[in-house]
C-alpha cells in the first residue's frame, strides 16, 4: 500500500511517462513474441528491395542521372515506402486493443489516456528502425552504395524516425476511428497506397503526367524521399529538408491531440 501511495504522489507528467514506458515495454514485447511480425520486418522489406530493383531496375535507370543506378535512386523510397505501410501496425494494434476489450482493464487502473497510444507508436518506430537497417544491410550486399558521410547520416536517421512517428501518430487516428481490424487494413491501404506509389519514391516525376506530377511533386512522401535520396547520392538537399520536417511536425500537430481527443472518448 505504501509503495502504491508514493506511487501515485509522482507529479502527473512523470506518473504519464512511467505509464507510457509501461505501455512500450508491452507492445515491443508483443513484437518480439509474434513471428509473423518478426518475419514481415526482416523479409517484406528485402523482397520489396530485390523485386523493385530486377523488375524495374532496366526499364528506368536510362532516365537517371549520369552516374547513378537505379538501386541507389530507389532505396530511400523503398525505406519510406516501408516506414508508411509499417504505420499499418500501429493502426491494427490501437484498434485491437480497443476491440478486445483490454482497454476496459486499462480503464479501471489509474493510468495515463495517452500511455496506451505512446506505447504502440515507439513500438512501431523501434519495428521501423529494425526494418531501415535490415534493408541497407541487404541493399549493402547487392550493390547499393552511398556516398553520404556520418554527418549525412544522421541526419537521414532523424528525417526517418521524425516521418515514422508522425505517419505513425496518424495510423493511430485510423486505429481509433476504425470499426474493425478489416477496416483499418482498407482504410490505411487507401491513404498509403496513393501517397507512396504518386511519389517519386520509385521513378523521376519527369515523365508523370501534369496533374499527377503536380500532386507527387507536393505531397509529404516525395519531400522526404528526395531529402533522403539527396543526402544517401550525396546531391544537394535543396529545399526537401525542411519541408519534409515541416511536413512531419504539421502531421504531428494535428494526429496527437487529434488521436488522443478521440481514444479518450471512445475508452470512456
Amino acid at each position: 500500500m505504501a509503495t502504491k501511495l508514493k506511487f501515485n504522489s509522482y507529479p502527473r507528467v512523470v506518473q504519464s511517462l512511467i505509464d507510457s514506458a509501461v505501455m512500450i515495454k508491452r507492445s515491443s514485447t508483443h513484437i518480439i513474441r509474434n513471428t509473423d511480425q518478426l518475419l514481415g520486418t526482416f523479409f517484406q522489406p528485402i523482397m520489396f528491395l530485390v523485386l523493385f530493383a530486377a523488375v524495374f531496375g532496366g526499364a528506368i535507370e536510362a532516365s537517371l542521372p549520369a552516374g547513378v543506378s537505379y538501386l541507389n535512386f530507389l532505396m530511400a523510397g523503398i525505406i519510406v515506402q516501408t516506414v508508411a505501410f509499417g504505420s499499418t501496425t500501429t493502426a491494427i494494434a490501437v484498434c485491437n486493443d480497443l476491440q478486445k476489450g483490454i482497454i476496459d482493464r486499462f480503464r479501471s487502473l489509474p493510468m495515463s489516456n495517452i500511455a496506451v497510444l505512446n506505447g504502440h507508436v515507439i513500438s512501431d518506430l523501434f519495428r521501423n528502425s529494425i526494418s531501415t537497417v535490415v534493408m541497407i544491410l541487404a541493399g549493402l550486399v547487392i550493390g547499393f552504395r552511398s556516398s553520404a558521410n556520418v554527418v549525412d547520416w544522421l541526419m537521414i536517421a532523424g528525417i526517418l524516425l521524425l516521418f515514422t512517428f508522425a505517419i505513425s501518430w496518424l495510423a493511430a487516428v485510423v486505429g481509433v476511428v476504425a470499426k474493425s481490424v478489416e477496416s483499418v487494413q482498407w482504410l490505411t491501404f487507401i491513404i498509403i497506397f496513393p501517397l507512396t506509389f504518386a511519389s517519386s519514391a520509385f521513378v523521376p516525376t519527369e515523365g508523370m503526367t501534369p496533374v499527377l506530377k503536380a500532386f507527387a511533386e507536393n505531397q509529404p512522401i516525395t519531400h522526404v524521399v528526395e531529402a533522403v535520396r539527396a543526402l544517401i547520392l550525396g546531391t544537394p538537399i535543396e529545399n526537401y529538408g525542411w519541408l519534409a520536417v515541416a511536413w512531419s511536425l504539421g502531421i504531428l500537430a494535428v494526429a496527437i491531440p487529434l488521436a488522443t481527443y478521440l481514444y479518450s472518448r471512445k475508452s470512456a
